[in-house]
């Protein structure tokens, strides 16, 4: 069986992506592969959980990993398509009924921390609630070094990768739901130019790396970060691959194995709802994929 073969024999969540990404597969055959993530497998699974009351796990933010945020979150990785019906329901009852445990506020006003918010604005962004007001705090909320950081409220003037890239995930999704701004580009790229310009793993003081734990890679990601999260958000955000990304380029094509897949690595401790690959440091479908399309996208670019 080829890595191909190996990654289609999936659920359809992966599947549609693995065509989209990797096996050149028609638009057509793609949508409707993608149409079945509403009604089959992971993504049904997870829409069958939702209370009625429109939470998952009991709560908003908490518990991890399987409260209302958190889950929604997995539909967004998963590509639900928000004009199905299935979803349409699903992010209205979310809307209508879920508050964040801070201070009660509706979902899709955000919250407080720069983490949380980002993660809010990809998810309202991609199934089409208005989250103009939150991105608009998350601009004026960049730091002078270009990072975002949800300790900033506690007195910290520096930017951290995890709050970053949970940031820059959400803006770029805002823009590609709503054509975005000036502003929010550039917001956008500072943001991406703070991870870049410390290729994406190391501190900017001292070039020393900042946390080993970032060179391993997991899935889903939750609010961490890693190399391998950052390049696959650089790669969706179209951004041309310089000399700032090729250690941690590098990084990812030597994580290859010899049956050309990637482990899953570091997974993140709490209750989940079910697995969705074989287990740490077994060979795991979503880091193969996203490690593949990402070295793809470098070598296309480069060309």
């Amino acid at each position: 069986m080829t890595v191909e073969d190996w990654l289609l024999d999936s659920d359809p969540a992966l599947r549609w992506q693995v065509m989209r990404d990797l096996t050149g597969a028609s638009e057509a055959d793609v949508g409707a592969e993608r149409a079945r993530v509403a009604g089959e497998g992971w993504g049904a699974r997870l829409l069958a959980l939702q209370a009625p009351n429109g939470q998952w796990g009991g709560g908003t933010l908490f518990p991890v990993w399987t409260s209302t945020a958190w889950t929604l979150m997995l539909l967004y990785h998963f590509g639900l398509d928000p004009a199905t019906a299935q979803a349409r329901r699903a992010v209205a009852l979310v809307r209508e009924n879920s508050r964040w445990e801070h201070a009660g506020q509706p979902f899709f006003s955000g919250e407080v921390e720069p983490c949380i918010n980002g993660r809010t604005v990809a998810i309202g962004a991609y199934f089409g609630e208005d989250v103009g007001a939150i991105v608009d705090r998350l601009a004026d909320e960049q730091m002078a070094d270009g990072g975002w950081n949800c300790e900033q409220e506690n007195g910290s003037t520096r930017g951290s990768f995890h709050s970053t890239i949970c940031v820059l995930e959400g803006l770029l999704e805002y823009e590609r739901a709503t054509g975005g701004s000036p502003a929010v580009t550039a917001a956008r790229e500072r943001g991406e130019a703070y991870l870049l310009d410390r290729r994406l793993l190391r501190r900017l003081s001292t070039g020393e790396v900042t946390d080993p734990s970032w060179t391993r890679f997991s899935f889903p990601p939750r609010w961490f970060y890693d190399v391998l999260r950052a390049l696959d958000h650089l790669r969706a955000a179209d951004v041309t691959p310089d000399d700032r990304m090729s250690e941690a380029l590098a990084l990812v094509e030597s994580k290859r194995r010899p049956d050309g897949r990637w482990l899953l690595e570091n997974t993140h401790p709490g209750d989940v709802h079910f697995e969705m690959d074989d287990g740490q440091g077994r060979p795991s479908r979503w880091n193969t994929l996203r490690a593949l399309r990402v070295l793809r996208w470098s070598e296309r670019k480069r060309q």
